[in-house]
């Protein structure tokens, strides 16, 4: 079977897990300190807040920076649920927006859904290719509102020559599948000291100093086992990229042409890390995408649909009184049409070119 991902521990990984089992400290300490010196190389920001998850990152951004209880976050309809649950979680109202040809919120539709109770717009950097982040900060610094980056699929990407995570608030996930994995775990990177600071508090319980409480908290932190398994991948994330990148490629010249099909771009002045390798299978093609998606797994290929509906479109949030739901048309096409094929770095050639060729047998080239 090809896998739609692959998790590639190594041996740099064995020796600082080792590491940190002969330490005797297995809590927040040093090693998860590197981990966010890393970020911050990464990033190009001041600080990197290590916490428990990506979603917790979310959580940790949005209460930093105040949104709470009446007030609304402008967010993408097309994303993983995540986005939405650290809304809520915050306290927040959920309001949306549609998306773009390269899946992240249409910019030139994000000024008519900011509305006076909204403090924060939220854009979504899916299948690692940023959103148009430099018109979404605009039109954030033009209303007065904060700008959180969901970052969680785009480690490394860049949008008008800067890194994802230095425009606002970033959030990154470190979960089993990410670009840069620790099995679970997230990063939150900013260049204010003060919301830094904020940061670090929150995710200790409140605490600067032991039992010395300063602001009501949560247990978000990362534990030193799991930043030494993800310092070494922030490390060879250049290299793992570039393969993806190689891959991309191939596949894009394997599909080209193909009824139906539409293969992903990437905008000019952004550059796609290739989280997924992300088609669209239009009522053109000869097939749906999923009778392609059963026909590829009948030959040994795993595909990923992410995702199956607009993020507000699940029968728990239908009623939910913090969930706004908008008419997102090009969010619903994309929920019926996405199709993820492998791309990432542990592919051989032979693989993709077996996925390539497979596409085409099915949709008929």
């Amino acid at each position: 079977m090809i896998g739609i991902a692959s998790v590639e521990i190594g041996a740099e990984e064995e020796t600082l897990a080792l590491e940190v089992l002969r330490s005797g400290q297995l809590a927040q300490g040093p090693m998860v300190e590197r981990l966010e010196s890393e970020f911050t190389a990464l990033t190009g920001t001041r600080h990197a807040v290590a916490v428990s998850s990506g979603t917790t990152a979310l959580v940790a951004a949005l209460e930093a920076l105040d949104v709470g209880a009446g007030d609304e976050v402008v967010t993408s309809a097309f994303t993983f649920v995540a986005t939405l649950n650290a809304i809520l979680e915050a306290g927040a109202t959920a309001t949306f927006v549609d998306i773009g040809d390269d899946f992240g919120i249409a910019t030139e539709s994000l000024a008519a859904a900011i509305g006076p109770a909204t403090r924060a717009v939220l854009p979504v950097h899916l299948y690692g290719l940023p959103a148009d982040v430099v018109g979404i900060a605009r039109v954030a610094d033009q209303h007065a509102v904060a700008l959180v980056e969901d970052a969680s699929q785009a480690h490394g990407a860049t949008a008008g020559g800067r890194p994802v995570g230095s425009f606002g608030v970033g959030c990154f996930s470190l979960y089993a599948t990410k670009h840069v994995t620790a099995g679970e775990g997230g990063v939150v990177t900013c260049d204010d000291d003060a919301l830094a600071d904020r940061l670090r508090l929150l995710r200790n319980q409140g605490m600067r100093e032991r039992y010395c409480y300063e602001i009501p908290g949560h247990n978000y932190r990362l534990t030193d086992l799991q930043a030494a398994i993800a310092i070494p991948q922030v490390r060879r994330l250049t290299e793992a990229t570039a393969r993806r990148a190689a891959n991309a490629a191939m596949l894009d010249a394997a599909l080209d042409g193909v009824p139906g099909l539409v293969r992903p771009t990437t905008p000019a002045g952004r550059t796609h890390v290739w989280h997924q390798y992300t088609v669209r299978v239009t009522p053109a093609a000869r097939c749906s995408r999923d009778e392609l998606a059963r026909a590829l797994a009948a030959r040994g290929i795993e595909t990923g649909i992410y995702y199956p509906h607009v993020v507000f479109d699940h029968e728990c949030y239908r009623d939910h009184p913090r969930v706004k739901p908008a008419d997102v048309p090009n969010a619903r096409a994309a929920a019926r049409e996405v199709l993820s094929l492998p791309v990432h770095s542990a592919l051989a050639e032979r693989d993709v070119a077996t996925i390539g060729s497979s596409v085409r047998e099915v949709l008929g080239c």
